[in-house]
């Protein structure tokens, strides 16, 4: 069987500004289907090599797959249903596959809209696809597919979810094929080396209202440290990969394997080989800053802190447990281990304004990171922000969701003018950055990093490439009330995923409503142990004092517990108006309005919830 893989070919002017990022989604599944015995598979990087269609309608008819499978991120999604419609009309006994985020948690609308898919692979996918492909291989896959967890698909008028795949619990059985890369074609601009993504972790134990990746991994889950290593050296070996960035949303959640992982890269003296980044949070370089140096002996040099927005209103509207002094302290921190570092704001919500931008360029060049990006607010619409935003929103066109397109209008401010007041926070910091701090600040190393990321944006503003300024048309703060960012104004949201929406919300508020009933069921209880306490009480105090042959000084007694175990189990029941295991059987489904299970699957299938 012939699997050809696709990245679909979608730039934004985002990230894409520090180089050209290796697909790392694909050597994942690829070391699965080896895995597995299948290896007869092609990929083809219609992104990186700039594919067109008419080109990738060539490719498929030179390989005359049996399987075709893409991806998509929210922006990206239009162009992998594209993908997949050229390999209908080429190679139409191909089955066409779609995975990643947005399919996930939008499968509904994606298949409302686009028939060319056969069928959507919902989370994460290694062991979904195996499984998938070993169903297809079978024959009659109209019935064996119902079988396969973790799938979504079209049948006659309904669009059907099988339950959700359970999670790979042993992530250190995960073993890509790193070979299915063209590596000379991912190069890190700042340093001109090759660029690796590996993955030490996958999930997020944080909830953070705008973000989407602790819903689609669900569990945290972290590889040995020695194995994460034992990858990165291959890397390095065979690959000549000389800069890497652990996908990790933050790698030192788990503080002794991060250290682990240091250690390892210390002892096979690969921080001569290779330097490395990672995000992580301002909470963590506090925990940390005795380690600070040590981190970076083992080759860590860029860190990107997610200090998300300088008013501490909008961190708490973002669920940040950061405040903007912490912030602070944190840059400073990292620069004293000569530690790069890249402060991350989110703006364009409705409450901002000339002021809070300001404020925000202001506050950065108090903090002085090395590096500075203002991203749009992106309002994913598989996240509880957008839920509960949702009537302010008024672009669905996703193509356009990519962190640098004002999709949010604030409400003192046009478009434009958001753009315009970001490009001027842009420039004022580069510029000053560029003519007092980075040909002179350090030697070595340190200059010639500085260097060249100053080279990568300069490189996207005379490209205008950088923040899709050529596509909008913005050409300085004359052309501000002139853009046009190009949106589809026909996308909308589809009738299948809003009416999934809304049996979802219904469901929460009912769920809602339990919680509610079951919190004055709890006090209703209270008060009624808290009077049997009092009625209690002198029979409690002479216990307490030694009445069942216990002391007064809470030593052992004759009972087989001692003072505060008394106290303990009398008060335990109090917590829910039930005893101690009582309430941990209602702790979860006061949680989400269903069992352990159901939450599971409701993150994949349910996202509104």
């Amino acid at each position: 069987m012939r699997i050809v893989f696709v990245h679909p070919n979608y730039h934004s002017g985002g990230a894409e500004i520090a180089g050209s990022w290796p697909p790392a989604w694909v050597a994942y599944l690829c070391g699965a289907l080896k895995k597995a015995g299948y290896t007869d598979y092609h990929f083809i990087d219609a992104m990186t090599d700039y594919v067109s269609h008419e080109q990738l309608a060539e490719k498929f008819k030179q390989l005359q797959p049996d399987v075709v499978a893409t991806t998509a991120i929210t922006p990206s999604i239009y162009e992998a249903e594209e993908t997949l419609k050229i390999a209908m009309e080429v190679v139409p006994n191909a089955l066409r596959v779609l995975g990643g985020i947005h399919a996930t948690f939008m499968f509904r609308q994606v298949i409302e809209e686009a028939p060319q898919v056969d069928v959507i692979v919902r989370g994460e996918g290694e062991e979904v696809l195996v499984n998938l492909l070993r169903a297809y291989e079978a024959g009659n896959f109209a019935e064996t597919r119902h079988q396969v967890k973790g799938l979504a698909f079209q049948e006659g008028d309904e669009i059907i979810a099988t339950p959700a795949a359970p999670t790979i619990k042993d992530v250190d059985s995960i073993e890509p094929d790193w070979g299915i890369l063209n590596w000379k074609n991912y190069i890190y601009t700042p340093l001109g080396v090759r660029v690796a993504i590996p993955n030490m972790a996958r999930g997020c134990p944080f909830t953070c209202s705008f973000c989407s990746q602790w819903k689609f991994w669900r569990d945290y889950r972290v590889r040995d440290p020695k194995k994460v290593v034992d990858e990165i050296e291959k890397l390095v070996n065979e690959h000549q990969v000389g800069f890497f960035i652990l996908a990790d949303e933050e790698p030192t959640i788990n503080r002794k394997k991060f250290i682990e992982f240091c250690e390892e890269m210390i002892a096979r003296g690969l921080p001569d080989k290779v330097k490395w980044g990672i995000n992580t949070r301002v909470t963590d370089i506090k925990r940390d800053k005795e380690l600070l140096k040590f981190y970076r002996k083992a080759g860590l040099v860029h860190i990107s802190l997610g200090t998300e927005a300088a008013a501490q209103l909008k961190l708490d509207v973002f669920n940040k447990e950061t405040t903007v002094a912490e912030n602070k302290e944190a840059i400073r921190l990292l620069r004293e281990a000569d530690i790069f570092t890249e402060a991350q704001f989110i703006v364009g919500l409705e409450n901002e304004t000339k002021e809070t931008l300001e404020e925000t360029f202001k506050m950065v060049w108090d903090w002085q990171p090395d590096l500075a990006n203002w991203a749009m607010y992106t309002p994913w619409p598989f996240t509880p922000l957008f839920q509960e935003m949702r009537d302010q929103v008024e672009v669905f066109d996703y193509s356009k969701y990519n962190f640098v397109t004002p999709i949010m209008k604030p409400k003192a401010l046009t478009r434009g003018e958001l753009l315009d007041g970001v490009m001027n926070n842009y420039r004022r910091f580069y510029m000053r950055k560029a003519l007092f701090h980075y040909p002179w600040r350090g030697t070595g190393f340190r200059r010639r990093y500085l260097l060249g990321c100053l080279k990568a944006f300069l490189k996207a503003g005379v490209g205008r490439t950088f923040y899709d300024l050529g596509k909008a048309g913005y050409w300085g703060p004359q052309s501000k009330d002139k853009v046009d960012f190009h949106f589809d104004e026909t996308r909308k949201i589809g009738n299948a995923q809003m009416a999934d929406w809304e049996a979802s919300a219904d469901r929460a508020a009912k769920a809602a409503e339990r919680r509610e009933a079951l919190r004055e069921q709890g006090k209703a209880r209270a008060a009624e142990r808290t009077a049997a306490k009092a009625d209690a009480a002198p029979i409690f105090a002479a216990a307490a004092a030694g009445g069942c042959g216990g002391h007064a000084d809470g030593s052992d007694c004759g009972c087989g517990g001692n003072k505060q175990q008394q106290v303990d189990e009398f008060l335990v029941p109090m917590a829910c108006g039930g005893g101690k295991e009582q309430m941990d059987e209602f702790a979860m489904p006061m949680a989400c309005g269903g069992g352990k299970q159901q939450m599971e699957e409701d993150q994949l299938v349910r996202p509104a919830e």
